[in-house]
Parts: C-alpha cells; structure tokens; sequence
C-alpha cells in the first residue's frame, strides 16, 4: 500500500536544529530554534511553574478526563490575560474560551472552524508570517493569501501597501490574521494606530479578525502587548484569538494554549462555541491537564503569580538587554551594515537583513545557524557567544 510514495522534505527550521547538533565545532551557535533560553543556552523551568508543580503533585486526585474544552475554571484566566478584567466583552458574555493543546491546536481547530462554517472564506497572512499557518490552515482546506508586511528597506511596515491591498482584494467573509505583538518572524510589530485602521477596514470589509497571541509579555510587557488586541475586541462584531502559553510560562513540551471566540452576542458567541467544540471532538477530543493546571494553579495564588510577572520581566529585559547589545557589537566589529533596527524589533525573533549567501555563509564557515530568511533568535545569543557573533557577522557582510 505505501510503495507508491515519496518521502517530503521536512520542516527546514528543524533540519537546521538537526544540523546545529550534528556541528562539532565547539564556537557553533544556534539562532534557529523558537524557544526562550538563558544566558547558559538552557530553556529553564521558571521558579513559579516548579512551585506549582510540587503543589500539584501533592494535591492532585485523579487522572481522569477534563472534557472537550479543558476545564472550566480556566477560561476566565485566558480571557483575563488576553482582555484584561475589566473588558465589556467579558461582562457582556460576548467571549468562550477553551483550552487547547498549545498555540498551534487553537490555531487547527479555528481552521477547521472556519472552513466548514464560513463558506468560500480565505485566510489572509502577512508576508511573511509564521511557517506553519500556511500548513495548518491549507491541511482544513482554507486557502491562503498574503498582504504586504515586511519593508525590508526600511525594516518597518509596509502599512500603506498592507491596507491598499486588503481595502481592495479581500471579499466579505474573509479572514484577516494578525499577528498580537512579537510578529514571527521579523519581529516588526503594528503599532495602535495601525490597530485602529485595521479595526476601520475589518468592520467595512465585514472581515473575520483572528488574531494570534502566542508571545504575550514578551515585548513590552503583559498589558501592553495586547493593546492592539484588546482594542479591536470591543469594536468588532466578530473575533477569534489563538493564545499560547508555551513562551510566558516556559511550558513549551506541556502543550497549553487557548482558543476564544468573541461574537455580537452572548448567544452567538455560544452558538460558535458548541462548533467549535464538535471540532476539538473530532481532532483530539479532549485537551491535556499539566499545563493547563499549572497556569491556573500559578494564576490563582497571589504569591505564585507576583512570582511569575517577575520571571516574565526578566525574560523580556533580557531579550531586549540582548538587542541593545548586540546592535552596540556589531557596530564596534566594524559591520559596514547599519543593524540599529534590531534594537526596536520586539520579541525574540529577528529579521536580520542578513542575504541568503550571507546566512549560508554564516553556517558553514563560522557553524553560526540562522534561517534561510535570514531571521534569528535572538534568545540564543548569550554573553558568551555575542562577540563570536558580531565579528562573524561583520566578517561577512564587510
């Protein structure tokens, strides 16, 4: 039966983790991987997740199923984190929210929310965007088109391009994702008043926002990232948001994330909500327990959660520590390439501005692993490797 087929090229980004663990040389540096990590080249369990881990170990009762939505006690700490406490759409019943097994299985079950109930719908995605959108959403059968995103002369947004586009290609129906903060992978972020003109044209167009939240806190803080969000969330009549759990927690193999629909009312959000759970019934049936319960059991103790905004700070202070300095690096290195737009990116990935030659470069002669688009993780720099770096860099662009 299988004699017929070809074996497929695999995701590159983790070919390039496989060929970082392959390299000998001991100066090699991994900037591909998507992961937080510490100043040791460690993905550390935060103090806060290890406290809540003991507390569950000694409190946990039963292994049993939580149900197609995960437990109920954890959608008011996703619509809290996300909204904040005092959004109308909470008071108002306008949101459900379910668990998921992490960002990218709130992102499977939107997809084939979308494509068995928004007839002809199609998805439309920066250029670039994530990797795994295209995948995700064209495995449900939604097609998927790009708008302009990316100036890679101005290393900014192309705002004027992105709203010219969509203000007269997309079609009522559609659906417009949008990336919350730390926009994967160019780090280049809209601003709210860019916010405040999408949320104009998704209400013209009669568009269907849904917006993917999966670095939330890390880059400006907690409340600040999801300023864009929480203002097209009380403007719009309809809106789904994708949240991960995986970077501000720390909890990346634990799989937790969230998916929220917000609707006119508080019927049609629930009307939604049954959908999508047929949906979940049909792809995993019912979520894991771990990470969920730790970001609950970290979210509803005081200690624990003042703990853990703490170790959010600091991730992010260290990363944008990170930015600044390297910026700083390369131009002492002599880079003839101007590199201080990295310093205003946000999150931990870059667009480097990097050539195709000049990342390829980068790897074979100086075992220094960034992704074909040029775009690197800027978590795996460390004050070990960052003059390594920047003088490997300044190398080969002259």
């Amino acid at each position: 039966m299988f004699k017929h087929l070809k074996a497929v090229p695999g995701d590159p980004l983790l070919a390039l983790i496989v060929a970082h663990q392959q390299d000998t040389n001991p100066k090699k540096i991994d900037l591909g991987v998507g992961v937080y990590k510490n100043d040791s080249g460690q993905t550390p369990i935060l103090e806060s997740v290890k406290k809540a881990e003991a507390f569950m170990v000694e409190n946990e009762i039963t292994k049993s199923y939580l149900g197609v939505y995960g437990a109920p006690e954890f959608s008011p700490i996703i619509q809290d984190l996300l909204l904040g406490k005092d959004s109308n759409v909470i008071k108002q019943g306008r949101i459900q929210s379910t668990q998921t097994p992490g960002g990218t299985g709130a992102l499977k079950v939107a997809a084939d929310f979308i494509s068995a109930n928004l007839d002809g719908a199609r998805l439309w995605v920066s250029d670039p965007t994530w990797g795994n959108h295209q995948s995700i959403f064209n495995s449900a059968g939604v097609e998927v088109i790009t708008y302009p995103y990316y100036d890679a002369v101005t290393n900014g947004v192309r705002f004027e391009e992105m709203m010219a586009t969509l203000e007269a290609e997309t079609t009522e129906g559609d659906v417009l994702l949008l990336h919350a903060c730390c926009h994967n992978p160019t780090g280049v972020d809209l601003n709210l008043e860019h916010w405040e003109a999408l949320t104009e044209l998704v209400n013209k167009r009669n568009l269907l926002p849904l917006i993917d939240a999966a670095y939330q806190g890390f880059g400006d803080g907690l409340e600040e990232d999801m300023a864009g969000l929480r203002y097209m969330a009380e403007r719009v009549p309809s809106l789904l948001v994708a949240n991960s759990f995986s970077k501000n927690f720390g909890i990346y193999r634990d799989r937790c994330g969230g998916l929220s629909v917000i609707a006119e009312t508080a019927e049609e959000a629930k009307n939604a909500f049954s959908i999508i759970g047929q949906a979940i019934r049909a792809n995993y049936s019912m979520p894991p327990a771990h990470g969920a319960t730790l970001v609950h059991t970290i979210m509803t103790d005081p200690d624990l959660k003042a703990l853990w905004e703490t170790e959010v700070t600091q991730m992010r202070d260290r990363i944008n520590d990170l930015r600044s300095k390297l910026v700083q690096k390369l131009a002492a290195s002599g880079a003839s390439k101007d590199f201080s737009f990295i310093e205003q990116q946000r999150g931990m990935f870059s667009y480097s501005g990097l050539s195709l030659e000049q990342v390829r470069q980068l790897r074979s002669e100086y075992s220094i692993y960034i992704a074909d688009s040029g775009r690197m993780s800027i978590a795996g720099i460390s004050d070990q490797n960052i003059d390594y770096l920047s003088e490997s860099i300044a190398k080969v662009v002259g």
